[in-house]
């Protein structure tokens, strides 16, 4: 009785968004007044998901949710299932801990690949594509030794490869991947959304990347 009273609130909630937004529709919501002290707030997950304790099982079912775009395995097939995973290919979002675009890239990582201004790079598709192959290229130089040593072997369960190894990077920077191959999965990362570079290194196993080229000073250019 509880779940559908706060499905309801939840139907009656986003009705009156929408017909806001369209009756006022230069007018924004102040969403700094917006409070839900007092409410009783349940949640409920599948009981499955709810019982494990085991974070490599969590991982097996989060490599396999929100299944991105059947592009193939080559390299447009990775980096749109990449974007598809990172921000359902929207270029001009930020997120609630300031990542920007399409591949949600941190303002940190913009600076390395030549990039100062976070405003062009949002509203630049083409900026945001350059971006990403720079990352990698870079990414792939720092991983090279790792690349070669690891790919093909099994840790945790899952198959190294190139493409997997390369996500991971883009999800939680070269220097964690290292550390998570080098301990054999022992030394793990996961961002604040529980993405983990396990569940990475699964979902975007076996895709083709062989075109990007390890270049330890890459930069975008325009």
């Amino acid at each position: 009785m509880k779940s559908n009273w706060i499905k309801n609130l939840a139907i009656t909630v986003a009705i009156f968004t929408v017909l806001a937004f369209a009756l006022f529709p230069n007018t924004s919501l102040d969403m700094t007044k917006f409070s839900t002290e007092g409410l009783t707030l349940d949640y409920t997950v599948n009981k499955d998901i709810a019982m494990l304790s085991d974070e490599v099982k969590m991982d097996d079912i989060m490599a396999n949710v929100e299944v991105s775009p059947l592009l193939g395995k080559a390299y447009n097939g990775f980096k749109e299932a990449v974007a598809y995973k990172e921000s359902r290919g929207k270029y001009h979002i930020i997120n609630d801990f300031g990542y920007l675009g399409k591949y949600q890239f941190g303002l940190e990582t913009l600076k390395l690949i030549g990039i100062y201004n976070a405003d062009q790079f949002l509203f630049n598709p083409e900026l945001q594509e350059k971006a990403f192959m720079a990352n990698l290229q870079r990414n792939k130089w720092v991983l090279r030794k790792d690349i070669t040593r690891f790919e093909g072997k099994t840790i945790n369960g899952v198959k190294i490869t190139e493409s997997g190894i390369l996500a991971a990077a883009h999800l939680a920077g070269p220097g964690s991947v290292k550390k998570f191959l080098r301990s054999y999965g022992n030394d793990t990362f996961s961002d604040a959304f529980g993405s983990s570079i396990r569940s990475y290194m699964k979902k975007f196993s076996g895709y083709d990347t062989s075109s990007v080229i390890a270049d330890k000073k890459a930069k975008v250019t325009l």
